[in-house]
């Protein structure tokens, strides 16, 4: 079964930016990949998604901001992070999405800490 690799977190001020990675031990170019994080105390959420031809969804709270993008070849997704602010403060993880039962399946990674100060 595939696997996933999350890196590139890190701690920076309000206003930074970080470009995380997710890296897959397998081929995900024919599946819709999604950057979701999780707060303490707050459930999983999806910030982005992008599918297998490039058509890409925000969040609206990252909308403007954060940018997803694949790069198929190396079956590696990313998520460029912009004008960051202390809510964005979130362990960071990706998935596949299954296009038969639309759901994010594969076994999660440990995710990458993103942490924002003011």
């Amino acid at each position: 079964q595939v696997q996933l690799l999350e890196s590139g977190g890190g701690s920076v001020q309000e206003g930074g930016s970080l470009r995380l990675s997710c890296a897959a031990s397998g081929s995900i170019r024919s599946s819709t990949m999604g950057w979701f994080r999780q707060a303490p105390g707050k459930q999983r959420e999806l910030v982005a998604r992008i599918t297998r031809d490039g058509s890409t969804n925000y969040d609206d709270s990252v909308k403007g901001r954060f940018t997803i993008s694949r790069d198929s070849a190396k079956n590696t997704v990313y998520l460029q992070m912009n004008s960051l602010k202390p809510e964005d403060t979130a362990v960071y993880y990706c998935n596949a999405q299954s296009s038969l039962t639309m759901r994010y399946y594969l076994p999660w990674g440990q995710g990458t800490q993103v942490t924002v100060s003011s």
